[in-house]
């Protein structure tokens, strides 16, 4: 059993940055990558990043490339997402999942954190 919880969610400006964390805990030993999704209200889920968990492959949606950072820090078994020249249509609820080996699919996820950017 994997918990995640995600922080660092908020309101900021056009153009602003953000960084939200992602805190793993149980078993997380079997774990091959960690993604970062968003939901805007009215739309679908959307994949904005993910790295293996060895950090050596990462991947991004066009729309965040050069804006946004994945990074992991294995020791406390957190994830980040910074976000830098955030846009409004970067508001979305911000969650992350974990991808265990074997697998095809994020399987494991967290609650989410709201991600707002004003004009």
């Amino acid at each position: 059993q994997v918990q995640l919880v995600e922080s660092g969610g908020g309101l900021v400006q056009a153009g602003g940055s953000l960084r939200v964390s992602c805190a793993a805990s149980g078993r997380t030993s079997n774990t091959y990558a960690v993604g970062w999704f968003r939901q805007a209200p009215g739309k679908a889920r959307e994949f904005v990043a993910s790295s293996t968990w060895s950090g050596d492959s990462t991947d991004y949606v066009d729309s965040v490339k050069g804006r946004f950072t994945i990074s992991r820090d294995n020791a406390k078994n957190t994830v980040y997402l910074q976000m830098n020249s955030l846009k409004p249509e970067d508001t979305a609820i911000y969650y992350c999942a974990l991808r265990f080996r074997g697998e095809v699919d994020f399987s494991s996820w967290g609650q989410g954190t709201q991600v707002t950017v004003s004009e």
